[in-house]
């Protein structure tokens, strides 16, 4: 497959990130190595999302320190970044509205209009900015046509801007603005898509009755995708058998086939908890350096109450 045939993704990942772990961001580099080794998929970005401080779940820190944390977690990486959208609603969101949140993002982050993957391909769609003011994302020059590097060169000036975004089986149609829409000219198509990033043990929550409301996992599942990174030996196969959902929907479910036995699948925000709780010094497998110095700094999570 050419880069612009193939499907083009940014990763969401929700939770509370109470801490962000070493294993949220091995999580993340997972997914983009196997999703790239199966020539399908192109991963052009990644974003962690922290719940609203509303989510209610006992020893949660302020989303002010669980961003901060975050954005230290990442300073590093040229693909991964940081949205403080969820915290910054004046309450709690579904995963649902977060994915949608992101499509519609996306929508005003390119300036264009975007048609549905299910769209007739007859279906002319202009790409040409909603705001006249701003400049086009492409040239009229028919000799200076945009190409899929131009086209994701800007769409990725403007993600790293606010943070990366992006819906789902979607894709950009390109035609001249200024064109005879009864003789439409096709420029390029690329496909994106938002994709859910997510360990085993979200998976397997989708099974617990009454949890989810079903109409979002519909959405989460049918709509969007989810890439699943296995934990703890977990079998995601199993798990979905368990669910009418998502066996109705497993071709959208991309399971992460590499080291069952990573070191970092059994990471986990509660361990970090508890391994600064007691002093362990393990706790430097599980944080980055940075992170710890801003716990410590801090004083978070010393108590066991958070």
């Amino acid at each position: 497959m050419t880069e612009t045939t193939k499907t083009h993704v940014i990763l969401l990942s929700c939770g509370t990130f109470n801490p962000i772990t070493k294993g949220h961001i091995q999580m993340f580099e997972r997914a983009r190595d196997y999703l790239h080794k199966t020539g399908r998929f192109i991963v052009i970005g990644g974003i962690v999302s922290p719940v609203h401080d509303s989510y209610g779940k006992t020893g949660l820190v302020s989303s002010r320190h669980r961003l901060t944390m975050c954005q230290l977690a990442v300073q590093s990486s040229d693909w991964i970044r940081v949205d403080p959208w969820e915290c910054y609603q004046d309450t709690w969101q579904t995963t649902c509205s977060v994915l949608e949140h992101h499509r519609d993002l996306m929508k005003r982050v390119t300036g264009c209009i975007l048609s549905n993957v299910n769209t007739p391909s007859i279906t002319p769609v202009i790409g040409q900015p909603q705001n006249e003011s701003t400049q086009p994302i492409y040239q009229n020059n028919v000799s200076n046509k945009p190409t899929a590097a131009k086209i994701l060169g800007k769409v990725g000036e403007s993600l790293s801007r606010i943070c990366c975004v992006r819906p789902p089986m979607e894709r950009f149609t390109f035609v001249d603005e200024n064109a005879n829409l009864g003789t439409v000219m096709r420029y390029e198509e690329i496909e994106l898509r938002i994709l859910l990033l997510c360990g085993s043990d979200l998976l397997e929550s989708f099974c617990i009755p009454g949890l989810w409301n079903e109409s979002d996992m519909e959405i989460i599942v049918g709509e969007f995708g989810i890439v699943v990174v296995p934990r703890d030996g977990a079998d995601p196969d199993r798990i979905m058998n368990h669910s009418s959902i998502l066996r109705k929907y497993k071709n959208n479910i991309l399971v992460v086939k590499d080291d069952s036995n990573h070191p970092m699948s059994v990471v986990s925000s509660t361990k970090s908890r508890l391994a600064l709780q007691h002093g362990d010094g393990h706790v430097v497998d599980y944080l980055c350096q940075p992170v710890i110095d801003y716990i410590l700094k801090s004083q978070l999570y010393i108590n066991a109450s958070g």
